[in-house]
């Protein structure tokens, strides 16, 4: 009986978190063990979002940001561990990933499509620097005013999770799919890769400009699309420079496939914040799988 393969068949669930659409895709034996799976993926996301989310008052976030100007506090095990991943990306993308440009948003209203004045910026970035937090794990302290925001990694951190939570019960070939930010934790039962899907920057919503193979591991893409506005001529996308303020425009879109979410995602937001050979450079010294696309629409991949 050991030598008898079991019939697996790919399930698929969907949900919303994080403000986006989100999805689980595994083989299972059957719906019901599937189900499960899913559901403890699921139940895993939404405790990191609840952990995290910055619109709730219970949140660590909201404690953290509630002690800025007063004592140090500590945090838990996991909470330091991404801390210390948002250090060393702050070190690595010499300050183009900030967990403290959240503040920036203040400035920038999307919907209303204004663009604020300078000066609007010049009270806010003497609130935004890594280098003016206290960080010495498990003990942090901020600055009066300061905040973090765990946006930029979050969701990529959450699809790490939830994949790993379906491992963990015994699932061997799907994927986590939350919002584009993709966590694949094994190929299809037949051993073929994902194709995942890059969306053209520049199409209607939907439309795809190329497709990357991902059998194992996690792919996350950053683009000047999200959210925009174009005024006089110029767009302005929610990526902002921490160390300006002002939204940049070297990039249409980066995607990035690397062994984990977090990291995927990490790279392809620091990626659009440098100019093309800086950002191409970055890429290409963490060995990562890109495909990028300039504000010309000229790609580049490896």
């Amino acid at each position: 009986l050991s030598g008898l393969r079991v019939q697996l068949s790919l399930f698929s669930f969907t949900f919303r978190a994080m403000a986006s659409h989100c999805e689980v895709c595994v083989y299972a034996p059957n719906e019901a063990t599937a189900r499960g799976w899913s559901d403890a993926a699921i139940a895993e996301v939404r405790r990191i979002e609840t952990k995290y989310s910055r619109y709730r008052d219970d949140s660590v976030t909201t404690v953290i940001n509630r002690s800025a100007g007063n004592a140090a506090i500590t945090v838990d095990t996991e909470t330091a561990s991404l801390l210390d991943f948002a250090a060393e990306l702050h070190a690595q993308s010499d300050g183009a990933f900030d967990l403290t440009s959240g503040v920036l948003r203040r400035a920038w209203d999307f919907k209303t499509g204004r663009v604020p004045a300078q000066a609007v910026h010049d009270q806010l970035l003497p609130r935004v620097g890594w280098s003016k937090i206290e960080w010495r794990s498990p003990t942090l302290r901020l600055r009066a005013e300061m905040e973090i925001d765990f946006g930029g990694i979050g969701k990529e951190y959450a699809a790490d999770r939830a994949a790993a939570t379906v491992v963990e019960l015994g699932g061997l070939h799907g994927l986590v799919n939350l919002g584009g930010d993709v966590r694949v934790f094994g190929p299809h039962a037949d051993g073929q890769a994902w194709r995942i899907a890059v969306q053209d920057p520049r199409g209607e919503p939907g439309t795809t400009i190329a497709h990357l193979n991902v059998p194992h591991g996690a792919m996350a893409t950053s683009g000047d699309y999200e959210r925009y506005f174009e005024h006089e001529g110029r767009r302005y996308s929610h990526l902002l420079d921490p160390r300006t303020g002002w939204p940049v425009g070297h990039w249409r879109s980066v995607s990035v496939v690397a062994p984990l979410a977090i990291a995927a995602g990490a790279c392809s937001t620091v990626a659009m914040l440098k100019p093309v050979n800086d950002a191409l450079q970055f890429l290409q010294a963490q060995r990562v799988r890109y495909l990028a696309i300039d504000c010309a629409g000229r790609q580049y991949s490896m």
